[in-house]
């Protein structure tokens, strides 16, 4: 990724996006924008998705709820259209994923209900500007995120086990990683864990589930977040039919990071 998206605005990405000249990580790129996960559920279990994500705002801090049917948000971008405007998306269908593909259009219905959760790639401005390192985007790869034994509040047909996305942070930062992020809950806010990754449930951080592997270098502590990809791990638990993202390709919005320090209020579509 060039230093030309670092630059851009939301609204000047997702346009390259759509026109197919960007189809990269999303790291980095915008920066000063608020940026995404997306869900999409069909409309009978819309509700009870909702519902998931009220019972675990942790992984799934809900932004914005597209009205059914309908692509286009309303709150996090003007002219937009969750079909064409993120680089990459993944279909899942019972129990594993069937596409990885640039565009959604093919498989969108009035049926349909889209999700737009808070996404932690939006805090790592905040991080940088606060000296901590965020290798994953100095080596120019994924964020490494991983499947846990922790397990999140069930609603409806949704349940299943929490993800987690790992940054390295110095042993002296890691208090200051965790008091810049929890202050916004909106995306993840402070981690969930620090330290021994085998104490919920990650037996190999060299072997990530989604993402690159990012090591751990002396004098460093794994800090884990909840990450937005637990909608993913939730699909392929239950079967359920969901698209989504495909990891760390996410929707760049037209908010300002700054937005996520306020209550994001979320439409009821």
């Amino acid at each position: 990724m060039g230093a030309d998206h670092h630059r851009l605005s939301g609204s000047d990405l997702r346009l390259l996006i759509r026109d197919g000249r960007f189809r990269g990580l999303t790291a980095g790129a915008a920066v000063k924008y608020v940026q995404a996960n997306l869900v999409v559920v069909e409309n009978p279990v819309a509700d009870e998705f909702e519902a998931f994500c009220r019972s675990n705002p942790k992984p799934c801090p809900l932004l914005e709820r597209l009205p059914p049917g309908d692509p286009r948000p309303r709150l996090l971008a003007r002219d937009s259209d969750i079909r064409t405007d993120l680089p990459l998306y993944r279909v899942y269908r019972g129990g594993q994923m069937v596409a990885e593909v640039a565009d959604i259009s093919g498989y969108w219905h009035d049926g349909l209900t889209g999700f737009l959760i808070g996404c932690s790639f939006t805090f790592e401005k905040r991080l940088s500007a606060a000296g901590i390192g965020l290798r994953h985007i100095e080596r120019g790869c994924n964020v490494a995120m991983y499947q846990t034994s922790i397990e999140c509040e069930p609603a409806g047909p949704f349940k299943g086990p929490m993800v987690v996305s790992m940054r390295p942070v110095a042993m002296d930062r890691v208090a200051d990683a965790v008091a810049i992020t929890a202050a916004v809950p909106q995306v993840h806010g402070a981690p969930v864990h620090t330290g021994a990754p085998e104490a919920i449930g990650i037996s190999d951080l060299e072997r990530p589930d989604w993402g690159d592997p990012v090591p751990v270098e002396a004098g460093e502590v794994p800090v884990f977040w909840a990450c937005g990809v637990t909608p993913q791990a939730v699909a392929l638990a239950t079967c359920l039919p969901v698209i989504t993202h495909s990891p760390g390709h996410m929707f760049v919005s037209d908010l300002l990071e700054a937005y996520v320090d306020k209550a994001i209020p979320t439409p009821a579509g």
